[in-house]
């Protein structure tokens, strides 16, 4: 290979490693809207359990690297081989991660899917709310489980971009990430902000349906 090309392909191991450190953290959701009990019938004993507040809509992860479509895999990271890869996880019934990235020509992508089951509606509540806080300057992504936030950031290091989206879509108990950035290390340029936010919703929405098309508790 050119010595100019090696050059040129060099940030992919830079970003390659800040991907996977993204990816491979906590994760977070939660929507603003607070949890309230159901109004106690004649016949319910002031001092009887709520049987609602302990159950769990989800009670373990869905297969990350199936929760996508081949072909939107494809579309979104033109070049990775769409099986994907999953990040090993202390407990994958309740949390699992899968990645995919490629190079094609000077034109890098990384796309993660992430699930996390928290122990109640109200802890995921918690969770997702304290993500919109953190990761704020974004905006609410309708239609897709109870509550959904969308955020895009540029960055740049050694006069290269990426471009990176974050989408948190809560659904009941359960937080669905995705984390989607892309570079060009020939015009040294990252994707269009509609890009990448378009590519993020999208493959929320499949992770979501793949959730919800799965064996609740």
């Amino acid at each position: 290979m050119p010595v100019a090309l090696t050059a040129r392909l060099s940030p992919v191991v830079v970003l390659a490693a800040a991907g996977w450190a993204l990816s491979s953290g906590p994760l977070a959701a939660t929507p603003a809207t607070e949890h309230k009990d159901s109004p106690k019938t004649g016949t319910q004993s002031a001092t009887a359990p709520s049987t609602s507040a302990a159950s769990k809509a989800y009670t373990a992860a869905p297969a990350p690297c199936t929760s996508v479509a081949k072909k939107t895999i494809t579309s979104l990271v033109p070049g990775a081989k769409t099986a994907g890869r999953e990040i090993p996880s202390t407990d994958t019934k309740v949390r699992r991660t899968c990645s995919w990235n490629a190079l094609k020509g000077y034109d890098y992508r990384w796309l993660d899917v992430s699930y996390e089951l928290m122990e109640s509606d109200e802890a995921a509540r918690k969770s997702y709310q304290e993500t919109v806080t953190d990761k704020s300057g974004g905006g609410d992504v309708p239609g897709v489980g109870d509550s959904g936030y969308s955020v895009v950031n540029l960055t740049t290091e050694d006069k290269q971009q990426t471009r990176e989206g974050m989408v948190v879509i809560r659904v009941s108990n359960a937080l669905v990430t995705i984390t989607y950035n892309g570079s060009d290390f020939e015009t040294k340029k990252a994707p269009s902000t509609n890009e990448i936010n378009r590519g993020a919703i999208k493959a929320a929405k499949e992770a979501v349906a793949t959730l919800e098309g799965g064996q609740k508790n």
